[in-house]
């Protein structure tokens, strides 16, 4: 039993790490084409381009996991049944239940993975991606300047960098100012640091010459200076983003009634989420129970389980349609919470009593003796 238990977990868990792989990657493509105008236009390294987006993963795993679980154990039991692995295991005496146990174990493992992505993965991933985003958007000193290349910061300021150093600063920097249609300046300097005064960016130039033209007069004057700054107003987006409640700790979200800092709405925001997180988990359990109860305890059929697999999947659909719809419900009345938990307990709690009771093999033998010894009376 050891053996067999270990041969389907080993066969559902590979079919979920392939399935899951799949779908993240397409999701993960189509993520990234957020962030390909920064690659294109401000220079932004693959590194960061990586980070950024891997950083959205974990949110996209929870909610992948459960069909991907249900995909996997639908595929491997009805491989099982086609190649009458099944019916070998049934007509030897083992149980549904039994017959069941790698798709719970498989589940239980994927349950407590996806409590802890959502719990403890999740708020870190959105803090870390609320502070990069920021400041990939704002920190130009190593985005906006590109060694070698002439980047236009915004309308008429153009800036050229010969080299990043270690410590942060820039050396071999030239800047042209063209934002006053009647001036044309042109500062070189040999070392200059972006600052920023209250989430507004300057640049300070250090050992360098201001070279000015009036268009009007074609006046030229030139100016050498030791330290200067120049604003890069209009490039910066403002401060953080506040914290989203992807970032807040459950505790945070579960006691939000008592924090009269929040609106009414906010508030009820707050502890849908964190009813959510309790529940959302439960699904990898639920779906992999709900793939292959209906191929466990269903009749056999040579022609497949084509019937089967339809119904189970409409099942799948129907209760994620129906987590959704009470997710808004509660998200608007507080008093739609408890279906929350209906929706995902009430089927676990059918496919469990269905695999104890409803054993499709002994009843057809047990009908079978009915139907003899009532032939011989």
């Amino acid at each position: 039993m050891k053996k067999l238990t270990k041969y389907i977990s080993k066969e559902v868990t590979c079919g979920f790490l392939l399935v899951v792989f799949s779908l993240l990657s397409m999701l993960w493509l189509t993520q990234s084409l957020r962030f390909v105008e920064m690659v294109t236009n401000k220079g932004l390294p693959l590194r960061l381009f990586i980070e950024l987006t891997s950083l959205l993963m974990p949110q996209l795993f929870v909610v992948l996991s459960p069909i991907a679980v249900f995909a996997a154990v639908l595929f491997v039991y009805n491989r099982l049944l086609a190649d009458r692995e099944l019916v070998i295991m049934q007509a030897a005496g083992i149980s549904p239940l039994r017959n069941a146990v790698p798709a719970f174990l498989v589940g239980i493992v994927l349950s407590f993975f996806a409590a802890y992505v959502q719990n403890i993965g999740i708020p870190a991933a959105e803090n870390a991606f609320r502070r990069l985003e920021w400041e990939v958007k704002n920190n130009i000193s190593h985005l906006m300047f590109r060694e070698g290349e002439f980047t236009s910061l915004k309308t008429g300021l153009t800036a050229f960098i010969t080299k990043h150093e270690k410590d942060g600063s820039v050396s071999g920097i030239l800047l042209v100012d063209e934002t006053n249609p009647n001036q044309k300046i042109t500062l070189s300097a040999q070392k200059g640091r972006i600052i920023y005064e209250q989430d507004h960016p300057h640049v300070i130039l250090v050992n360098g010459a201001r070279q000015e033209i009036d268009v009007d007069s074609n006046r030229f004057s030139s100016l050498n200076f030791e330290r200067y700054s120049v604003d890069l107003g209009g490039f910066a987006k403002g401060g953080l983003k506040p914290a989203s409640v992807r970032e807040k700790k459950i505790h945070e979200l579960l006691g939000a009634q008592y924090n009269n800092s929040l609106s009414d709405a906010e508030k009820r925001k707050y502890i849908v989420e964190g009813h959510r997180r309790l529940t959302t988990p439960l699904y990898n359990l639920l779906f992999a129970l709900l793939a292959c109860t209906g191929l466990l305890i269903g009749n056999f059929n040579r022609r497949g389980q084509t019937k089967i697999i339809c119904i189970s999947v409409f099942f799948m659909i129907l209760i994620l349609g129906l987590d959704l719809i009470f997710t808004n419900l509660a998200g608007k009345f507080l008093y739609f919470l408890p279906l929350l938990y209906l929706n995902c307990l009430l089927p676990l709690l059918v496919c469990i009593y269905l695999l104890i009771f409803y054993n499709p093999f002994f009843i057809n033998v047990l009908k079978n003796k009915c139907g003899g010894l009532t032939h011989a009376l």
